[in-house]
């Protein structure tokens, strides 16, 4: 997708990855929708154009109204970016307010945006959603079974969408990173020293690099994103032989917990 004078929404941009994201797609030529729980007025402020819109995407109603408020300000969107993302819970006994905030923000979100502008976009023969899940949906998260499973889900959600509406004109991306300096991992929200595995296994990335990256990848309109190249032989490695893979994976997790 040539992205000049496009119109982008990018939600969870008042930081991190979605900022970065912001920043790179805005020095391509698109015109910006940003969104966060808070909006992202700083954001949208540093470039000229964009549009800040106070969002929460954890529930329908919030991406409805996301949605209505970027094409008032911008008309038709032509790219969507689901990238807010929560990392919280550990195991099945976490509460069930825990995992309804991990399901709700990590995957209802992105269904939710997807049935409230796929009607436009199929009408005109034409749109773009690219969703944050992350490596962990493509492997797993030792620490968080929430964040594991929802983020598995994301890229399930997005490979479906390719898959069923990729011959009626909509581009789908899925960007999978692994480590990343922000705020996520360094305060190891995840929890059980899932962030010390993921800093253990491979290179962080600044957010601005992943940004790069992900520009490159809509350009060239290629479904899977992974700014960490490794996390594409980790994930040949699984589907060739899922035990082994499963067996280090063990053993990763014994070393996090010292034994």
């Amino acid at each position: 997708m040539d992205l000049r004078d496009r119109h982008v929404v990018v939600t969870g941009a008042a930081g991190g990855i979605g900022s970065a994201i912001a920043r790179r797609l805005h020095a391509a030529g698109a015109r910006l929708s940003v969104t966060d729980l808070r909006g992202a007025d700083m954001l949208a402020e540093e470039l000229p154009g964009a549009v800040s819109i106070s969002a929460d995407v954890s529930s329908e109603a919030g991406n409805i109204d996301l949605i209505e408020a970027a094409r008032s300000a911008h008309g038709e969107v032509d790219l969507f970016f689901a990238n807010a993302g929560v990392a919280i819970g550990t195991d099945p006994m976490d509460a069930e307010g825990t995992w309804e905030t991990a399901f709700a923000i990590n995957l209802h979100a992105h269904r939710w945006a997807a049935r409230h502008l796929l009607p436009a976009w199929l009408e005109r023969g034409e749109g773009y959603f690219c969703s944050t899940a992350s490596a962990a949906g493509l492997l797993a998260q030792i620490g968080s079974a929430p964040y594991s499973v929802t983020k598995h889900g994301a890229v399930a959600f997005a490979e479906w969408l390719a898959i069923t509406y990729g011959a009626r004109g909509l581009r789908v991306s899925c960007l999978c990173p692994q480590g990343v300096n922000t705020n996520m991992l360094n305060s190891d929200v995840v929890g059980g020293g899932g962030g010390d595995v993921v800093r253990a296994v491979g290179n962080v990335l600044e957010a601005s690099e992943v940004a790069e990256v992900v520009h490159g990848a809509i350009v060239e309109e290629r479904f899977l994103i992974l700014p960490h190249p490794e996390v594409g032989d980790y994930l040949r490695h699984k589907g060739d032989d899922p035990a082994r893979w499963i067996a280090g994976m063990q053993r990763l997790q014994r070393r996090t917990l010292g034994l």
